[in-house]
């Protein structure tokens, strides 16, 4: 165990919430506790460990001092040195680098939000991070949100107290990774946690006040469990009302316990039509429910399928169903293209250039309906 003399330097960890690219990263944790997840390339072979309170707020400090010279210089990178000394005209310590590195970033994206690592940061001890959150706040008053990562399993041994003081010392909004609510699939996944459990964790941080953002992983059921996972995923949703549902879709690096299953054949990972057919069925089971969706990742097809429910239910499944009822050509071209970065939407097909430049790309590659899920897959390991 380190202790606070052992400290080596500013730290920041691999990953963060789309959501979260322009917050400050504040490294808590370091790796992932349970790290088991058969579909997570992230972590694998790393050893999960807990920072010192004390190298935590040292981290705070660092970035708190460039940040403070940022303000009052106007954001001139180049008025740093006056907070080193007249010997130093460059900083040659990484961890230093690393603070003014996220300082800068920081002070360009309006310095509104922090963004606590690694996987599940609030299996620490609840002071502790009560302490911590307490030292951000105090560093960067102006901060309007504080957000963190956290497993359902974590969530639910957390006393409705602690969470509450969490929530009063500035933490206001958690992500957890539900990916689905079949406990099926769950199972499959080696997820550790059930529908049960991912239903009270949601509903103890609403309870506390903190804004929730459940994260639904559409093809995690493959084939065979793609109607449970939807309608299971659906009904556990409907009944937390977390304000943020968002998409990240299934994809399978090579690196992962669960391409092992896909290679020798026992998991039958869904196409891209399969995929949007299941969530059409999600969505139309999303019922009762105030919810923001949000489908901000690169991985997904639809980038459009968002908004809020249940006003922009019916936009969003005309998106899905508009998609469904192509020729499949039309489709092939729209996968291939989205996969690309030249389509964020349908409606991108009607851009000339952009719709030359796919099929240009599919008659070169050989990519027709009957081969585009296999050549798509290899395009989006690119994006993991």
């Amino acid at each position: 165990m380190e202790t606070g003399d052992d400290y080596q330097g500013f730290e920041q960890g691999p990953i963060r919430p789309p959501s979260e690219a322009g917050s400050l990263l504040i490294r808590v944790t370091r790796n992932c506790p349970w790290n088991r997840c058969s579909f997570c390339p992230v972590y694998k072979g790393a050893q999960f460990s807990m920072r010192p309170v004390a190298h935590v707020k040292r981290d705070i400090d660092m970035v708190k001092r460039y940040v403070d010279v940022l303000r009052e210089n106007g954001g001139k990178s180049e008025d740093i040195r006056k907070i080193r000394s007249p010997q130093e005209t460059q900083i040659s310590d990484p961890g230093e680098q690393q603070a003014l590195s996220a300082a800068l970033h920081w002070f360009a994206n309006g310095m509104k939000s922090v963004f606590i690592q690694d996987a599940n940061s609030l299996i620490i001890r609840p002071t502790e991070l009560i302490e911590i959150l307490a030292h951000l706040k105090k560093a960067f008053p102006w901060a309007e949100r504080i957000t963190s990562y956290a497993r359902s399993h974590t969530i639910v041994r957390i006393k409705d107290s602690d969470l509450k003081a969490m929530k009063n010392v500035g933490l206001n909004r958690i992500h957890i990774g539900l990916e689905s609510a079949s406990d099926a699939v769950l199972k499959m996944m080696k997820k550790g946690v059930t529908k049960a459990t991912h239903i009270k964790a949601g509903l103890k941080v609403k309870t506390a006040g903190i804004e929730l953002s459940e994260y639904v992983m559409p093809g995690l059921g493959g084939i065979k469990l793609s109607h449970v996972h939807a309608a299971e995923t659906a009904d556990a949703l409907n009944q937390i009302n977390p304000e943020f549902i968002r998409l990240r879709t299934l994809a399978i690096p090579n690196n992962v316990p669960l391409f092992e299953e896909f290679a020798a054949g026992r998991f039958d990972k869904c196409t891209d039509l399969m995929m949007a057919k299941e969530i059409l069925m999600f969505i139309e089971k999303l019922n009762g429910i105030t919810s923001v969706v949000k489908s901000d990742h690169i991985l997904n097809l639809f980038e459009d399928v968002e908004g809020t429910l249940p006003q922009d239910k019916d936009r969003m499944t005309t998106i899905l169903r508009t998609f469904l009822d192509m020729d499949p050509k039309r489709q092939c071209i729209y996968q291939v293209g989205r996969r690309m970065g030249l389509f964020s939407r349908i409606s991108d097909l009607e851009n000339p250039f952009r719709l030359r430049k796919v099929e240009k790309t599919c008659h070169r590659l050989g990519i027709t309906p009957d081969n585009v899920d296999e050549m798509v897959d290899q395009i989006m390991k690119r994006f993991i």
